[in-house]
């Protein structure tokens, strides 16, 4: 039987607790619940909070913070929206205002690498074919 997204697991536990290099803590869920305020979410399900009632920090801006959806961290999931709200380049969110993206932003890609999709030219030791000879323009060096 498929279990749903939602259900507890202990094994997702463990890892957020034990493993917190993958992505989401302890620590970023105690914030996000306890100062920070919800602003929205985006097509990939990540959320996204800040400081409650603009409260500002350290740094002179508002804390401003993304839990994502996938389970470890992909910053390459923030839509390019919700990326300007986070570097503080907008101060109002993409949930605010009718946000169109700009022509020549493309839509998202997640990145391959380390899997078997990655990108592998020819001649690299994971791909097959042989490495493209070397143009006029370039002379190897050989020791004599």
């Amino acid at each position: 039987m498929a279990r749903e997204r939602d259900d507890f697991s202990w094994k997702a536990f463990l890892t957020e607790i034990f493993a917190w290099w993958r992505g989401n803590t302890w620590g970023t869920r105690l914030w996000a619940a306890t100062q920070g305020e919800y602003v929205g979410s985006d097509e990939f399900g990540n959320k996204y909070y800040r400081s409650k009632n603009g409260k500002i920090g350290p740094n002179g801006y508002e804390r401003r913070m993304v839990i994502y959806d996938v389970g470890y961290a992909d910053p390459t999931t923030i839509p390019p929206g919700w990326y300007g709200w986070m570097h503080y380049r907008t101060h109002v969110p993409p949930t605010e205002t009718e946000y169109v993206p700009r022509e020549w932003q493309k839509a998202h890609l997640p990145n391959l690498t380390g899997t078997p999709l990655a990108y592998r030219p020819d001649g690299s030791l994971l791909n097959k074919g042989e490495r493209p000879r070397v143009t006029g323009d370039y002379d190897a060096w050989s020791p004599e």
